[in-house]
């Protein structure tokens, strides 16, 4: 089966060195990575099962956070992170976008660039917020997720998801919290306002940035896109989200095809409707590469009460929401359902025992003339 990492190694090279004055060393430490991830090339984990005894050698995974192949057991650790965090009410999914424009200029000057896109949009949230009348007097708690990308990879599209619980907390004069306040199921903010006030925000953290008189005028005269819908409890959206959390763009299940010239991956329109899309191999790594992430950019972040040092907590919180719903007694009876754990032990592909790691190398396995197993789901070995 064709991979995304199989299609970097043969074309990244070439690519390289047609754009060597270009490519950024974040761009390519992300290549060196993936290239080599899973290979046996950083090393390799010796694993045993408990149950037949068979040993598996594997090589390390890369870690990085763009790699398809890296991020499976760091995913399923985010959703029961932020399903932890989640209130038992309703849930907005809010996504901010910029015009073509806009993204031109945040293409070239990421970090401040997505900086800028996060402070006015979570601004945003809580200013509006702040005004709506079923949410007067309360703060707001909520997280959202920088995405690059939409279902073509060769498309450059910035926008920020942000997941927003249906109320907020409201707060004494010295910011304790006194009770939880719900917004009605299908309703969170007035969203003509909530546009108007995101591109005012937008323009003025440009403007501070310095980055404002770098964009065609005729941008702010166009409306700018931001959605707001309803999504149930959240946990949903918690897994749509996650597999961008710790990985980028595109994976290797929508690589159809990579031959000596070009590349051919899977594309999914409207409606559910798949097309297959034929690039140049240098095209690809080119259009993989523009969602590369500056080095330690954060491109999750939590606001309110659900960020670390907010004087209100989280635990807190979802107390006065179980003092408003009356749950108080049914949770502390033992009868809630409690949630599975999406994290599991590693099993043995071949008896389903539980696999031990024995030593960890951190030698290229082709010197030691070890061979590692390929097809292995095993979890991230970095």
């Amino acid at each position: 089966m064709p991979t995304v990492a199989e299609a970097l190694r043969q074309f990244a090279p070439a690519y390289l060195q047609q754009h060597a004055d270009s490519i950024s060393v974040a761009e390519d430490k992300v290549l060196g990575a993936i290239t080599r991830c899973r290979t046996g090339a950083l090393g390799g984990v010796h694993y045993q099962c408990g149950g037949c005894g068979s040993d598996h050698w594997v090589g390390r995974s890369c870690g990085n956070r763009h790699c398809p192949n890296c991020g499976h057991q760091r995913t399923q650790a985010w959703i029961e992170m932020q399903a932890a965090k989640l209130m038992p009410v309703h849930h907005f999914l809010v996504t901010f976008t910029v015009p073509r424009e806009v993204g031109l200029v945040l293409r070239v000057h990421q970090r401040d660039g997505y900086r800028c896109l996060f402070d006015a949009s979570s601004q945003s949230i809580r200013d509006v917020g702040a005004a709506t009348k079923s949410l007067k007097g309360c703060q707001l708690g909520f997280f959202g997720v920088l995405h690059t990308w939409g279902r073509d990879p060769a498309v450059y599209h910035p926008h920020v998801h942000y997941v927003v619980p249906g109320g907020g907390v409201k707060l004494d004069e010295h910011g304790h919290a006194l009770s939880w306040q719900s917004t009605p199921k299908n309703f969170l903010f007035h969203h003509g306002t909530l546009i108007r006030t995101y591109k005012a925000k937008l323009a003025d953290e440009l403007r501070a940035a310095g980055l404002y008189a770098q964009i065609d005028h005729e941008a702010w005269t166009k409306d700018f896109v931001v959605d707001i819908q309803p999504v149930g409890h959240g946990v949903a959206t918690l897994k749509y989200l996650a597999p961008y959390v710790h990985r980028v763009a595109i994976s290797d299940s929508r690589i159809i095809d990579v031959s000596p010239e070009s590349v051919t991956y899977r594309i999914r329109r409207k409606g559910n409707l798949y097309q297959n899309k034929t690039v140049a191999g240098e095209d690809f790594v080119g259009n993989f590469l523009q969602h590369v992430l500056p080095t330690n950019f954060m491109k999750i972040r939590h606001y309110g009460w659900m960020s670390g040092n907010s004087k209100v907590k989280v635990e807190e919180v979802k107390w006065f929401v179980w003092l408003a719903l009356g749950w108080t007694f049914w949770l502390g009876s033992g009868y809630a359902p409690q949630a599975e754990p999406l994290t599991v032990p590693m099993k043995c592909r071949l008896c389903g025992g539980v696999m031990r790691v024995i030593e960890v190398s951190y030698t290229s396995l082709s010197l030691q003339g070890i061979r590692p197993e390929h097809g292995l789901t095993y979890y991230d070995s970095g």
